[in-house]
């Protein structure tokens, strides 16, 4: 399993039962919320909240004024990198496991197509 260092920072452990995650700003914080999928019965949470506190920056103008900027925090944009990855390659997985069952079922009409193709040629040696 790959390392994804700041999520073990915020202390997330069980990444791969991470099922989706959303950001919201609450005044000067932004809030995430990782979403696991868990099996029945867990007692391990289903969600987990966790608050950034936005950074201040100031920005000089063209004029020469300097202007305050909130920023997302450093933290958050590194986490939210890390669950990109993870539920990236997790689509990418299905869509695998998804072609692999659909070639498989395909192999097997054409097995069966080509029993019944054999049974029809023994019952005719049979027949003459």
């Amino acid at each position: 399993m790959k390392n994804y260092e700041q999520l073990s920072t915020m202390g997330v452990t069980s990444t791969q039962h991470i099922d989706k995650y959303a950001v919201n700003s609450i005044g000067y914080m932004d809030v995430l919320r990782i979403v696991y999928a868990r099996p029945k019965g867990s007692m391990l949470p289903t969600s987990r909240i966790y608050k950034f506190s936005r950074v201040q920056r100031e920005i000089t103008g063209d004029d020469g004024k300097t202007e305050v900027v909130m920023e997302t925090n450093p933290a958050l944009r590194a986490a939210l990198d890390e669950l990109q990855d993870i539920l990236a390659a997790k689509v990418s997985t299905q869509d695998v496991a998804s072609a692999i069952l659909e070639e498989l079922r395909l192999l097997e009409e054409d097995i069966a197509l080509r029993n019944e193709s054999i049974r029809v040629l023994v019952g005719r040696i049979k027949g003459a």
